[in-house]
């Protein structure tokens, strides 16, 4: 089954957030049909913040271990596409495609000072040249669009993503990713509002799998979440072994 085709199950995909090798191995072995990276997970594994603050260079090479490290399609982040330039948006994307990549997650926002949503129409034409690319060079990556309208709290959250979903899929998108919505008759009028496959993320009050299935939705992320309750336990253990002055913290069942 192609990545593609994961997208049209009758129940969602789930996709497991990775960043480095270690997580990937084990993504596969709990049995995950395909992986994603996490922006803001890799950014701080590096020791930067989210939005684009690592290089290429460096998101490049640790794909490329991910990449030669699991049999699993891995959809990559690639934030806004590292470049203000559609063309150098473009050839990032080549690169991570030659890394045998299945498809990337490419969003509708820039962070400056805060992170402020980019011009529908603007961005729109981005995503035209990109599959037009794609086209011309015969690459066959998901193009997965993350609308921001939720993060940022846009006065009119729902009604500008379906605009933008709508305007996205015209420009070629293959998937439309909105983090931050959980509400049922929110998630219901984005999945009927367009035939694009709808990606919602790991949220406190996100609706259980089944409900997201019976509601449209076609695939589900974790984000940097998971990320962030790993190195939350680590912390935890480690203050247990200072706290105790033995390590039995780290050899007690969980």
């Amino acid at each position: 089954m192609t990545f593609k085709q994961l997208h049209q199950q009758n129940k969602p995909l789930l996709i497991c957030n990775v960043w480095d090798v270690a997580s990937a191995r084990i993504a596969e072995q709990q049995g995950f049909e395909a992986i994603g990276t996490s922006s803001a997970a890799m950014a701080s594994m590096l020791g930067y913040e989210d939005g684009e603050k690592m290089e290429f260079a460096e998101l490049a090479h640790l794909v490329k271990r991910i990449a030669a490290n699991t049999s699993l399609p891995l959809s990559v982040d690639i934030e806004s596409g590292y470049s203000r330039n559609t063309s150098e948006i473009i050839e990032n994307i080549n690169v991570l495609a030659d890394l045998g990549v299945a498809g990337i997650n490419i969003e509708d926002s820039l962070v400056a000072n805060e992170r402020t949503l980019c011009d529908s129409y603007s961005f729109a034409r981005t995503l035209e040249t990109i599959k037009e690319a794609f086209l011309k060079n015969g690459t066959d990556l998901f193009l997965n669009v993350r609308t921001d309208t939720f993060i940022v709290g846009h006065p009119n959250q729902l009604q500008e993503t379906i605009v933008r979903a709508q305007l996205y899929e015209t420009a070629g998108a293959d998937g439309i990713f909105v983090p931050c919505i959980v509400a049922k008759e929110d998630i219901s009028a984005v999945t009927g509002s367009t035939s694009l496959p709808l990606n919602v993320m790991c949220m406190p009050n996100l609706p259980a799998f089944k409900e997201l299935k019976r509601l449209g939705v076609k695939r589900i992320s974790m984000g940097n979440f998971l990320f962030g309750k790993l190195y939350d336990r680590f912390a935890q253990l480690l203050q247990d072994v200072k706290t105790q002055e033995n390590f039995n913290p780290v050899f007690e069942l969980c």
